[in-house]
């Protein structure tokens, strides 16, 4: 074997190498990489008590509980299941019942989610893309609605 020829099979060997590797890391992220869960995909997983996600849809109308010291309570939905969030701190602005929100946090023991962050849509006619798609996946979606 040449010299040129044993500098290709190290190259092919650490190409392969590199690729096997990089396979095997988006295979264990597979369910990881997502930008938010929706309700629908909370049910339907079940995720373990502890487990950190971000949930979103829209906020139920009805939902909204503020109680003293900033604690609130509301539930985020998707039109076919609703999840409950609890939030201790301040809103955004534009946080309304019917909008739509994005909730990091962690899930209870009783399945609800204890968010830390709380994220709304910023000003009228914005609604995160991937809230749009869970919305039209549940078939809850009106065509001309804002995008």
């Amino acid at each position: 074997m040449t010299r040129k020829q044993r500098r290709l099979t190290l190259i092919a060997v650490a190409g392969i190498v590199l690729a096997v590797a990089l396979g095997l890391i988006l295979y264990a992220l597979s369910d990881k990489i997502v930008f938010f869960n929706s309700p629908s995909d909370i049910v339907a997983k079940a995720p373990a008590p502890g487990t950190r996600i971000r949930l979103g849809g829209l906020v139920e109308m009805g939902s909204l509980a503020k109680t003293d010291g900033g604690n609130v309570a509301f539930a985020v939905t998707d039109g076919a299941h609703a999840v409950k969030v609890a939030y201790q701190g301040i809103l955004p602005d534009l946080f309304r019942e019917g909008q739509g929100v994005v909730a990091e946090g962690v899930i209870a023991p009783d399945g609800s989610l204890t968010a830390d962050t709380v994220l709304a849509k910023h000003d009228e006619k914005y609604m995160p893309k991937e809230v749009v798609e869970a919305l039209k996946k549940a078939g809850k979606w009106k065509e001309g609605e804002a995008e």
